[in-house]
C-alpha cells in the first residue's frame, strides 16, 4: 500500500479498558489515534477491552482521525479474537504487536481475510525487537495489506540492553533500517514515544530528530504532546510557500520547454517537485482535518 499524504504527526495510544479515554479521544487534536489491547490492558480486562474498543470504533465519532486497533500477539490466549473482531471493528487499520518475520504478517492476514475483513483493511507492524529490526525488509514486503511500521522504542531499548540516552544514539541503527525498508516498500513510519512526560525539551528534541530522520510523526502516551508533535512535524508556512514556488516554476519551464529550471539561486530537478508536491499535498491534508465541521 502506497503512502499517502494522511497526516501522522501525532499517533496517541489510548487503553482500551479506559472507556472515558476512548469518550475523551473525539475531542482530541491527534492525526490518529492506537486503540490498545495489548500492553495497556492487563489478563483480565483484555476481553472487556476488545468489546469496548469495537463498540467505540462503530460508534463514536472520531471525525477524520486515523482509527488503528492493536492486537494482541498470536502466541497469547487473545490474539486470534482479537484479530476476529478487528476484522469488522471498523478501524482503520490493524496493528501487529512484536512482528519478527514475514509469516507473521501473513498469518495474521489470512485470519483477518478469513473473518471478513475488507480487502483494503491495511496491516501495520510493531518494530521493536532485534529480530523484527533484522528482518525489517523481509516484513515491509510480506502482504500488499501491509500500510505501515510503528517504532516500539521502549521494547527495543530493553531487549538491547540499551540506555535512553537524550539522543538516542543506541536506536538509530534500528531507527534507520526501519526507515529504509519502510520507504522501500511505500509505507508509512511513526516513531515511538518519549517516557518522561515532565521533559518537554526533550520531547521536542526527539520530535525534531525524528522528523529530520524523515518519521512521519510520533507516538504519544499522553493528550498533552499533541500539539507540539503536530507543530513539529507540520511543513512550516515557508516550507509550503517554496514548494509551490518549486512546482509552478517547473511547470512553467516545462511548458516553455526549458531543461534547466532555478528557484530563489537553486537548481530544482525532478526529486524535488516530488518532494514539493508531497509537502502541499500534506499541509492540504492538515488543513482539511484541522477545518471545523
Amino acid at each position: 500500500m502506497a503512502t499517502t499524504a494522511r497526516p501522522r504527526r501525532s499517533v496517541l495510544y489510548m487503553p482500551c479498558s479506559n472507556v472515558r479515554a476512548l469518550d475523551k479521544a473525539q475531542t482530541l487534536t491527534a492525526d490518529g489515534f492506537i486503540f490498545d489491547l495489548e500492553d495497556a490492558v492487563g489478563p483480565d480486562a483484555k476481553a472487556t477491552a476488545r468489546t469496548a474498543a469495537c463498540e467505540a470504533l462503530r460508534t463514536k465519532n472520531y471525525g477524520m482521525r486515523e482509527k488503528i486497533l492493536r492486537v494482541n500477539s498470536l502466541a497469547t490466549p487473545w490474539g486470534y479474537d482479537d484479530l476476529v473482531a478487528a476484522a469488522t471493528s471498523g478501524a482503520d487499520a490493524v496493528l501487529l504487536p512484536k512482528v519478527e518475520s514475514g509469516d507473521m504478517v501473513r498469518q495474521a492476514v489470512a485470519i483477518l481475510d478469513a473473518a471478513g475483513a475488507p480487502s483494503t483493511l491495511p496491516v501495520w507492524c510493531m518494530m521493536e525487537t532485534p529480530l523484527g529490526i533484522l528482518h525489517a525488509e523481509e516484513i515491509a514486503g510480506a502482504s500488499p495489506r501491509l500500510g505501515g511500521f510503528v517504532m516500539g522504542t521502549s521494547d527495543l531499548t530493553k531487549d538491547l540492553h540499551a540506555t535512553h540516552t537524550p539522543d538516542r544514539l543506541p536506536m538509530l541503527p534500528s531507527l534507520a533500517i526501519c526507515l529504509l525498508a519502510a520507504r522501500a516498500y511505500g509505507l508509512a513510519i511513526v516513531d515511538g514515544v518519549h517516557l518522561d512526560l515532565n521533559d518537554d525539551e526533550g520531547f521536542e528534541r526527539v520530535c525534531k530528530q525524528g522528523r529530520d530522520l524523515g518519521f512521519d510523526g510520533k507516538t504519544l502516551i499522553h493528550p498533552k504532546t499533541i500539539a507540539p508533535a503536530n507543530r513539529v512535524f507540520s511543513p512550516s508556512e515557508g516550507d509550503v510557500t517554496f514548494a509551490r514556488k518549486i512546482i509552478l516554476a517547473h511547470e512553467q519551464a516545462t511548458a516553455e520547454g526549458k531543461g534547466v529550471v532555478v528557484v530563489d539561486g537553486k537548481l530544482v530537478e525532478n526529486l524535488h517537485v516530488v518532494a514539493a508536491k508531497r509537502t502541499v499535498a500534506l499541509a492540504e491534508a492538515i488543513g482539511k482535518m484541522e477545518t471545523p465541521a
